[in-house]
């Protein structure tokens, strides 16, 4: 009876460190990773264990899973040789099923995973050394592991690159606030502007420019009074100058500086020097993304950069303020309609002009219409259609129905858009 004794409580042993293995898997892997860099700054230890753990998340979980499941098969191989003594036969392995089972499920599962997902933080910093020990100790087997399963996987198609990154960071943080947003913590509003940021990297200047039909330019070779004139007209306060044909854009006019010629000539405008007070152009691929525009904004300390296609030919042209509002939405000034090209009308549908983003409309209407084939509102018919429509045609899709209010050349114009009554038919 002693020996009994003593081989039971050696499985307890085992299943109370199998629920620390337990409890420290879900710990580490529900650890707030913003909340332990801030502590390992403060000096706690503990986090920064933690931080060493999660920075290959891969190696610590296959060790974790290796020791558990290695404690778990273990002690139930004793369980049942000791049982099957006591009672002999099918009986005896049944009977040492059922209390394994009952074992592993509540005391090494259920209970250490629930209190490690109540205090994950404290839970994970307080076990970080010990499992740090073994991911050490157990780490030439996790790698000789890990190459098996990827070879395995290979076999079937799948390829896994070493350095590949099973929890991208975007899409976790995209998914934690979705998360609150449905629980009420965040506005739709705050969801945007957070969901903006995140958006930047995958987004091309050439999906928020203005377009170079709608950019207003001088013509550089006008008298001075001329040209001043036009620019207090126009809406902006950066005005780009061309010579001889539109494309051939040689500056960029600033509002500022031509007020301070004025100024510096005693308002004489035939006295001003046009040419002495344009800056030059600043030209951008149009392949590159809002994330490193941003960042060339900042860096360059200027506003304004003219878009080109892979020939060099003009394309439209974007501002700092263009990526501010995919973040936080429309920035209008007195200048500006609130939703330029979005008019409502009474029974409820929408005049949309045919060059307004989708990512425009969408934030207008608190839509949810797709960006990713088309940018503008006529970019997005014409591909579903797989034509060019003609005025009057409508269409159903994506919960909307589009008519074709005008269209120049082979251009769509003008359309009407309205929510579809579900089940619904064109008529």
């Amino acid at each position: 009876m002693i020996t009994v004794w003593a081989w039971a409580l050696a499985i307890l042993v085992l299943l109370g460190v199998s629920a620390i293995f337990s409890a420290a898997e879900t710990a580490l892997t529900r650890a707030s990773r913003g909340r332990m860099h801030q502590l390992e700054r403060e000096g706690d230890p503990g986090a920064t264990r933690v931080n060493r753990l999660l920075a290959n998340q891969e190696r610590m979980i296959g060790t974790i899973l290796i020791a558990y499941n290695a404690l778990n098969i273990l002690s139930s191989v004793l369980a049942t040789l000791i049982i099957t003594r006591l009672i002999p036969g099918a009986r005896g392995v049944a009977v040492a099923t059922a209390v394994m089972t009952v074992l592993v499920v509540v005391y090494v599962e259920v209970l250490p995973k629930t209190l490690a997902i109540l205090r994950a933080d404290d839970v994970a910093r307080a076990l970080s050394g010990p499992i740090l020990g073994v991911v050490r100790v157990l780490g030439p087997v996790t790698e000789g592991v890990q190459i098996i399963v990827r070879a395995t996987l290979r076999l079937f198609g799948v390829n896994l690159a070493p350095g590949t990154d099973v929890l991208a960071a975007r899409e976790e943080i995209r998914g934690a606030v979705n998360l609150h947003h449905s629980e009420g913590a965040f506005e739709s509003r705050e969801r945007r502007m957070l969901g903006g940021v995140l958006d930047l990297s995958d987004m091309t200047v050439s999906e928020i420019m203005v377009h170079r039909k709608s950019i207003s330019m001088i013509d550089a070779d006008l008298p001075p009074r001329d040209l001043v004139a036009k620019a207090l007209e126009a809406e902006h306060s950066r005005l780009p100058l061309y010579r001889g044909e539109a494309e051939n854009i040689v500056g960029v006019l600033h509002a500022k500086d031509l007020l301070r010629a004025l100024a510096d000539a005693g308002g004489a405008v035939e006295r001003i020097d046009i040419s002495a007070i344009v800056r030059p152009p600043w030209f951008i691929p149009e392949t590159t993304n809002l994330k490193d525009q941003l960042n060339a904004f900042l860096k360059r300390r200027t506003h304004f950069a003219l878009v080109v296609d892979e020939y060099g030919a003009l394309e439209g042209l974007v501002a700092l303020e263009d990526i501010l509002e995919e973040i936080v939405g429309e920035i209008d000034d007195e200048y500006d309609e609130a939703v330029q090209g979005v008019r409502r009308q009474a029974d409820g549908s929408v005049h949309v002009d045919g060059d307004v983003t989708i990512r425009d409309l969408n934030r207008a209407m608190e839509w949810d219409l797709p960006d990713e084939n088309a940018v503008t509102v006529a970019g997005l018919v014409i591909h579903e259609a797989r034509a060019i429509p003609e005025p009057g045609q409508r269409f159903l899709f994506h919960g909307h129905r589009f008519q074709v209010l005008r269209r120049q050349r082979n251009q769509i114009t003008a359309l009407r858009i309205s929510q579809a009554i579900e089940g619904s038919k064109l008529g």
